[in-house]
């Protein structure tokens, strides 16, 4: 049994429960033809199916007012776990409980029409996240003004660099009001003018919003900017609990060695 719910009742204390989750994906994949199937099926591969369970039971609340940090490698099941609770990924088993409305920004571009201008995105993006045309409006200059690519705004953003594309995804995610913000690696991609920019940006949310979640390979944005962090490998949650703990535990795991670098690029 599973099950994905979007409350709108101020009247709790959490912004989202997670209970027994796990996700399983099913993919294909070409298997290599013996000499024998080969000649019997004129040398087509043969289909084959192969399931991943991306997310392992995993049981969780956050409270409001709570920024929480998701850490841990490369398919360590990060993504699909913002995908399940921003309703992108439906639950294989167990439950999700979200209240109020997320923002979410889990791919920089994703959605995005490139043969559209950053403004025309950045009306669509309002859009997509239940704005009505009115309310999108009213606010699509000023998101417009705080991406500061001026006159590349009204260009199509197939001529946009990474940076560029990273800068309209972020601004329409934070100027959309959200109760919860959910943001996997924006802080990753743009300038150092920008990184900044955004860090000032999520402080005010954080504020204003009932919680954020944050996912990054940036241990040191994620010390700075949460309050709760948890840990997850290979869809398991290993740890959840202050920052500097988690990462810490995680680096040791990882028998890595503290340094500028490593705490910004694990």
């Amino acid at each position: 049994m599973s099950s994905l719910s979007v409350l709108f009742s101020p009247a709790t204390d959490y912004a989202v429960k997670v209970e027994d989750l796990s996700i399983t994906y099913r993919t294909t994949f070409e298997r290599k033809p013996t000499l024998r199937s080969a000649l019997k099926r004129f040398g087509r591969g043969e289909r084959a199916i192969k399931e991943v369970q991306a997310i392992k039971n995993v049981s969780f609340d956050v409270r409001n007012g709570t920024s929480m940090g998701i850490i841990g490698a490369n398919g360590a099941g990060k993504s699909t776990l913002m995908r399940a609770m921003a309703g992108i990924l439906p639950p294989t088993t167990g439950s999700i409980e979200v209240w109020g409305r997320a923002s979410t920004l889990l791919a920089l571009g994703v959605g995005f029409n490139n043969a559209l201008s950053g403004r025309e995105n950045i009306i669509l993006g309002g859009l997509a996240s239940g704005l009505s045309r009115k309310e999108v409006e009213a606010r699509a200059d000023l998101i417009a003004d705080w991406t500061e690519l001026g006159d590349f705004i009204d260009m199509p953003m197939r001529t946009y660099s990474s940076g560029m594309s990273a800068r309209v995804g972020f601004s329409v995610a934070v100027h959309m009001e959200p109760d919860i913000l959910m943001i996997d690696e924006a802080l990753s991609t743009g300038d150092a003018h920008f990184r900044e920019k955004a860090n000032a940006k999520m402080a005010e949310l954080r504020d204003s919003a009932r919680a954020m979640f944050l996912v990054s390979h940036g241990l040191g944005s994620i010390k700075e900017m949460c309050n709760e962090a948890m840990w997850l490998d290979k869809g398991t949650l290993m740890m959840r609990g202050e920052p500097e703990e988690v990462v810490e535990a995680y680096m040791e795991f990882l028998k890595v060695k503290r340094s500028a670098t490593t705490t910004e690029d694990i």
